[in-house]
């Protein structure tokens, strides 16, 4: 399923009006950006295209406001650090039905290198249902539709997918270029050996996700609170831990499935065990380290022990390409936090690729410190884990191939 599509630098935009899906879906308190690193991740393609002389049309959700102008989640915050950042007027056209005269007014208005952002797309009850007439409003702006959304490439909205249908090119912007080079290569052309470690909580979120790296990877090292049911389902006791066990005959077979191909299968073999899940998330708590097959009953298991790290880390050392999805543990507790620490540490050090997919992983690196150690941080969460599934990204294939 390997990706090859047209991007950025493959295109002529001066003088043409370009319309950019960013993924601007950043945390506000009282109107204030509390993180920056999707204002700042978008900033390379929006550069490039300004260089270039487009006149670049932004677009983004915030939020969930289900389809009706909310005020709290108006991108209007996002366009004044945008300005800030860029040294140039970033101009936001405020209208509650995303294309309206404002927005018109603002593009009709347009010089080369000039930027306009437009309203929060879900705004707009259309955008989740990609209706026609919204993605041929948004379609009616621009001359070139670049998608460098990558947390929304897994969802078939109106300005991912059905703006497409409406404008002469549409190709991916370097955020994704970078997702694809990394993430899907690492996935589909992986040098080897290729290592790939699942943490987190529900070993339903990731049922495909484990059946298709058992088909790709050569080691697969299982931590966090999904692996306490493949721990059950070698029969061991594991207390109070979190457990889904409509999913251990499932975790059974995997396993079974994983040595008939000849797959390394890591489990944890000790366990850092609490008495009750601290209240709150980072308040003190008493551990301590069993073997994984000696968790009492009335204990809950929060974190891998000093063994599983020593173990998981120097499975990584040999490895030449890394994939990690998911926490060892509760990390947001600093007692709880050592054994994706550990984890976090082995990758840091190690030569391969190293790839963090999204969501509660992308977090921990950056937590502990080492963000910039990684070869590439998946800015999707929700979409990366679809790319490690193997399923094709409906906001990616919309794009023209090169």
């Amino acid at each position: 399923m390997a990706y090859n599509k047209k991007t950025v630098d493959d295109i002529n935009v001066r003088g043409k009006k370009v319309l950019v899906r960013c993924d601007f879906n950043v945390p506000l308190k009282n109107g204030v950006i509390t993180d920056e690193n999707r204002i700042n991740a978008a900033l390379p393609t929006i550069e490039k295209l300004v260089k270039d002389g487009g006149q670049v049309i932004l677009c983004s959700h915030l939020g969930k406001p289900k389809g009706e102008p909310k005020p709290e989640l108006s991108l209007a915050p996002v366009a004044k650090r945008l300005s800030e950042k860029l040294g140039k007027e970033v101009v936001f056209a405020a209208d509650d039905n995303v294309v309206g005269d404002n927005a018109k007014a603002a593009v009709a208005a347009m010089k080369d290198g000039d930027i306009v952002l437009l309203q929060n797309t879900r705004y707009r009850a259309e955008e989740t249902k990609n209706g026609e007439a919204f993605s041929k409003e948004l379609g009616s702006l621009a001359d070139i539709f670049v998608n460098d959304a990558f947390g929304t490439a897994h969802r078939a909205h109106c300005s991912t997918v059905g703006v497409v249908s409406y404008v002469k090119e549409a190709v991916a912007g370097y955020l994704i270029g970078k997702e694809l080079k990394y993430l899907g290569n690492a996935v589909d052309a992986p040098e080897r050996p290729f290592v790939c470690i699942l943490g987190g909580a529900k070993v339903a979120d990731k049922l495909t996700v484990i059946e298709n790296l058992l088909n790709k990877a050569d080691t697969l090292i299982i931590g966090g609170g999904m692996s306490y049911t493949f721990l059950a389902a070698k029969g061991y006791c594991v207390g109070t831990s979190l457990l889904d066990s409509e999913k251990i005959d499932y975790c059974r077979d995997m396993m079974e499935k994983a040595a008939a191909k000849g797959v390394k299968l890591l489990l944890p073999v000790d366990c850092k065990i609490v008495s009750s899940f601290p209240d709150p998330i980072d308040g003190p708590v008493e551990v301590s380290v069993v073997d994984a097959d000696k968790i009492p009953a009335d204990m809950m298991s929060l974190d891998i022990g000093p063994k599983t790290a020593a173990l998981f880390a120097d499975e990584v050392k040999s490895a030449k390409t890394v994939v990690w999805n998911g926490p060892m543990g509760v990390f947001e507790n600093p007692t709880l936090a050592e054994g994706t620490m550990a984890v976090a540490k082995s990758l840091a050090e190690t030569d391969a690729v190293t790839v963090i997919g999204g969501g509660d992983s992308a977090a921990a690196v950056n937590t502990l410190g080492f963000g910039d150690k990684m070869t590439h941080i998946s800015t999707g969460g929700g979409a990366s884990l679809e790319f490690l599934e193997g399923k094709e990204l409906p906001g990616i294939a919309a794009l023209q191939d090169k």
